[in-house]
C-alpha cells in the first residue's frame, strides 16, 4: 500500500470517529462487533511491509509496543471520560466531551512524541505503526464503553432487594 493510502485510512478513521464522538449518539445494544474495526486496521498495517524497521529492529520494537500501550491507556480514559445515558425510552446514549478531546489531543500529542524519538534514533516508522497505535485506541476505547454500557443494562428476571 502507498504511503498516502495509509494517511487517507488514519485520516479517515479519526474524523469519523471524531465526529460521532462530538454528538450524542446511541450505543448498540448488539456490542458483539467492537473489535471489528480495530481488527480491521490491525489486519492492514500486519500486510504492509516495514512495520518493524529491520535496520533497528529493537528501537522499532519497542517504539512500536510504546505506541500500542499509549493507545491502549489513551483509548481506555478516552472511555472513562464518555458520558453515557439512557433515555426515557431505554436506549443508552454517549457522547463526549471536553475531557475526551483533551485525552484525544494528549494521545495525539504522545504518538507524535514516539515519532520524534523515533526519528532522533534514526528509526523508520511509516503508517503501519500509526494505523496499529489507532487500532490500539479505537480497540481500548470500545471495550471499555461497551463494559460501561453494560452496567445500565436492566437485570430482568431479578427480584427487587434480591
Amino acid at each position: 500500500m502507498s504511503g498516502f493510502f495509509d494517511v487517507a485510512v488514519i485520516v479517515g478513521v479519526c474524523a469519523i470517529v471524531l465526529v460521532r464522538q462530538a454528538r450524542p449518539r446511541r450505543v448498540a445494544t448488539d456490542a458483539r462487533r467492537w473489535w471489528l474495526l480495530p481488527a480491521v486496521l490491525v489486519a492492514l498495517a500486519v500486510r504492509q511491509p516495514g512495520l518493524i524497521d529491520a535496520g533497528h529492529r529493537a528501537a522499532s520494537v519497542g517504539l512500536l509496543a510504546g505506541g500500542v500501550l499509549a493507545g491502549l491507556a489513551t483509548g481506555a480514559a478516552w472511555a472513562w471520560t464518555t458520558r453515557i445515558w439512557s433515555d426515557e425510552s431505554g436506549a443508552l446514549w454517549a457522547r463526549g466531551g471536553k475531557a475526551t478531546a483533551a485525552i484525544w489531543l494528549g494521545g495525539v500529542a504522545l504518538r507524535v512524541a514516539l515519532y520524534g524519538l523515533g526519528a532522533l534514533a534514526g528509526v523508520h516508522q511509516g503508517g503501519a505503526a500509526t494505523m496499529m497505535t489507532v487500532a490500539a485506541v479505537l480497540l481500548a476505547r470500545s471495550g471499555v464503553l461497551a463494559h460501561r454500557a453494560q452496567g445500565f443494562r436492566p437485570a430482568y428476571g431479578v427480584p427487587a432487594g434480591g
